[in-house]
């Protein structure tokens, strides 16, 4: 068999990097309408649930216990299980059906109904859905500042700068466990500095994670996974009864929580009882809702190629976020974890949240480098700020961050790192150094930073997580230090954990400390014209983006003085001997002065009429002004061509060589690609012109492709077009005279 060169370049791909298997229900890798998925059922007795998904109340495991007991609104369940799933699945994406009758029905679903439900429904309509159903009206997004070499400065200036680009949560891990105080306390005072109202976690072992609430140096928590079969359960060391014990642990003083579940984990941990994924995340977003989290991380997060190796995999990631959302969970939604291999298949994946937006966008967005993320890689990150930047000013969308300049960016950190500097020096930690504050508020990455005495910090950390000192010492350090803004945002976070409104669903902070949440700002979407729309400031702020430029600056350099080698000596007239008239646009040499590529128009000129001349033809410039259009400048210039044929050239550069007789657009070789034209291929276009008018074989000009130069330089072209277009006037073309040697 031959080998295609095609196939052979599509191997080469990103996205054949990928891993992609067909489903095998038994071990739980298919993603949705496995075999073993129980049917929609529930059964009421004395007001107790009898039946739940064609198990009778005999068979229960503990989550059909604790769902039962808990996972079920039974006001609402006999009506919600009577209703057909498609008729559910239809008032999902109605416009009529407000959210309030969704979210009541959908409490007296059972897991099973729950799938049914969302089964019915395409990407796009549940897109539409999650819309209407997000928690709160306005969307956000989380950050992750870590780095491997846990380095405190770092971490606080990578933490101000993510809370300066309107992150509204930042999570950090660890690499080595007795790290946990130091980096939670690095990014709390980085953040803070950033932006006061920024909540943070750092995500360790759960007890550890209690501790460090306690001592007031984080003021979230999600790393409180369930799962959707006793087995895993059981492998987590937890039960249901467990998490919700220890959700309203955190909840007690102060801590802000979501659970965290997500297809795929079951199947990797070796329990998904020959179950589909999306079931077992239907179980696990009840358990969620009956422990009385507010929220839920969720969209497969760290198992996410699990299910992308399997048909519908991604679709069955909108639809978990969906179902989170349809009990009224604060939705942190993935898109964390490294995806995909190819920079296509990971941002669709991401438009099917940031197009309808939920709580959380990115349960984890890398403000760090790949590499510095300890999380297990990015599947956006710090090298993608731009990027993302810019698909928000695209689709006005809130995509939960802004654009900022180079100077805030290391004024911010600066201000972070010295924080972070005062707080260790007042404390009696390992001081941090001047060189390592210069490293941290220009480093990209840990690599741009020096070595720290690992051991003493280590001990240090411990000494502290042992000692008495709270969040309430840091901020002491800093008032005397002079640090008072930072001082006084870490004591307002304090107090707010007191107040304890930020424990609402959906809860961030806005400007000012005020709340947010789905209690006082509820998602009101309801279809055109209403629900949250970027709008005013904010929107003004997503378009500011550092590299925007006026569009008069892309053609400063096309303008200049008109040129002294060309002047008008009458109007054209039509030639008798054999010719080649050089036809130029109306603002040739005069208005503008340069091609799209710099080329001065009187080298330009030059390099034409030394290519005609080289084949004994004499070359008669004139300037049409009755027309911009590079074909219509041609056919007049054949027009008065003593040979019929002329050489047409716009101002930026699109040339043309055209025979009296031809329609405008069909010509003798045509020039598009303006931005690729050398001199020398100028030369070569007037050496052609001139053997067509002798009618000598002619063979045409080689034309240099480049597909990358309308995305460089389409406005560019615009802007010179509209220059050439205003010195259009009703006039006859005029012959030139250009003052010139030839180079022969």
């Amino acid at each position: 068999m031959p080998t295609s060169h095609r196939f052979q370049s599509l191997a080469q791909r990103e996205i054949n990097r990928e891993t992609f298997v067909e489903p095998w229900p038994e071990a739980g890798l298919i993603v949705a309408d496995g075999p073993n998925d129980p049917p929609p059922s529930l059964r009421l007795a004395n007001g107790q649930v009898v039946e739940l998904d064609g198990r009778a109340r005999a068979d229960f495991d503990a989550l059909d216990l604790f769902i039962a007991a808990h996972g079920l609104d039974l006001t609402s369940a006999e009506q919600a299980m009577a209703l057909p799933s498609l008729a559910f699945a239809r008032k999902l994406v109605d416009l009529d059906t407000p959210r309030a009758e969704i979210l009541r029905l959908a409490a007296g679903c059972t897991p099973a109904k729950l799938v049914d439900i969302v089964r019915q429904m395409s990407v796009l309509e549940m897109m539409m859905a999650l819309a209407k159903m997000r928690a709160r009206r306005m969307p956000a997004n989380q950050a992750h500042v870590t780095n491997k070499r846990e380095h405190p400065a770092l971490l606080a200036a990578d933490a101000a700068e993510a809370a300066l680009r309107g992150f509204a949560e930042i999570e950090t891990t660890v690499g080595v466990a007795r790290y946990a105080p130091f980096n939670a306390l690095a990014i709390l005072v980085g953040s803070q500095t950033g932006r006061g109202g920024v909540l943070t976690q750092c995500s360790v072992e759960e007890s550890l994670g209690l501790q460090l609430a306690m001592l007031g140096l984080t003021t979230y928590a999600e790393t409180l996974s369930v799962y959707g079969t006793e087995g895993a359960f059981v492998d987590g060391d937890d039960t249901p009864w467990s998490k919700a014990f220890l959700g309203a642990a955190y909840a007690s003083r102060g801590v802000k929580v979501r659970f965290t579940s997500g297809t795929g984990s079951e199947a990797l941990m070796g329990h998904a009882e020959g179950c589909s994924m999306l079931y077992l995340e239907a179980r696990c977003l009840a358990v969620t809702r009956g422990a009385g989290s507010q929220g839920v991380q969720n969209g497969s997060i760290s198992c996410i190629a699990l299910p992308e190796s399997l048909p519908g995999g991604v679709r069955a990631v909108l639809a978990e976020n969906l179902l989170a959302a349809m009990l009224g969970l604060e939705v942190a939604s993935g898109n964390d974890a490294l995806a995909s291999h190819s920079a296509i298949r990971k941002t669709a994946k991401l438009m099917l949240q940031f197009i309808p937006g939920t709580d959380f966008i990115f349960s984890g967005y890398s403000a760090v480098p790949k590499r510095d993320n300890l999380f297990g890689g990015g599947n956006f990150d710090a090298d993608d700020f731009d990027d993302y930047s810019v698909l928000q000013r695209d689709m006005q969308i809130d995509g939960g961050t802004r654009p900022i300049t180079e100077a805030q960016a290391l004024a911010i950190r600066e201000q972070a790192a010295r924080a972070i500097q005062a707080i260790y020096a007042e404390l009696g930690f390992p001081p941090i150094t001047d060189a390592e504050i210069a490293a941290a508020v220009t480093a990209h990455g840990s690599e741009d930073m020096p070595a720290r005495d690992v051991v003493s910090d280590l001990a240090a950390a411990n000494r502290f997580l042992r000692g008495q000192q709270t969040i309430l010492a840091v901020v002491g350090a800093l008032q005397r230090r002079g640090f008072t803004e930072v001082a006084a945002n870490l004591l307002e976070m304090g107090r707010q954990r007191v107040a304890g409104d930020y424990l609402q669903p959906a809860a961030i902070f806005d400007a000012g400390f005020r709340v947010r949440s789905a209690i006082n700002d509820p998602n009101d979407y309801t279809g055109p014209g209403t629900g949250y729309r970027l709008g005013g400031q904010r929107w003004e702020s997503v378009q500011a983006l550092p590299q925007v430029k006026s569009p008069r600056d892309f053609i400063a350099d096309q303008v200049g003085a008109p040129l002294a080698t060309l002047a008008e000596v009458g109007p054209a007239a039509v030639g008798s001997a054999p010719e080649v008239v050089v036809a130029v646009g109306p603002a040739f040499g005069v208005e503008l002065t340069r091609t799209i590529n710099g080329l001065n128009h009187e080298d330009v000129l030059a390099a034409l009429l030394t290519g005609i001349a080289g084949e004994g033809l004499i070359g008669r410039v004139i300037k049409v002004y009755q027309s911009s259009d590079c074909a219509a400048i041609g056919q007049i210039g054949a027009w008065l061509s003593g040979s019929g044929i002329a050489v047409g050239l716009q101002s930026r550069g699109t040339t043309i060589i055209h025979q009296k007789g031809l329609p405008r657009l069909n010509n003798l070789e045509l020039f598009p690609q303006s931005p690729s034209l050398t001199l020398e291929t100028y030369q070569a276009i007037g050496r052609n012109a001139a053997r067509y008018a002798l009618g000598r074989v002619t063979t045409p000009v080689p034309v240099q492709v480049d597909n990358w130069a309308r995305l460089k330089l389409i406005v560019k072209t615009t802007l010179l077009h509209r220059r050439e277009t205003e010195m259009v006037r009703p006039l006859p073309p005029m012959e030139l005279r250009f003052d010139w040697e030839p180079d022969l």
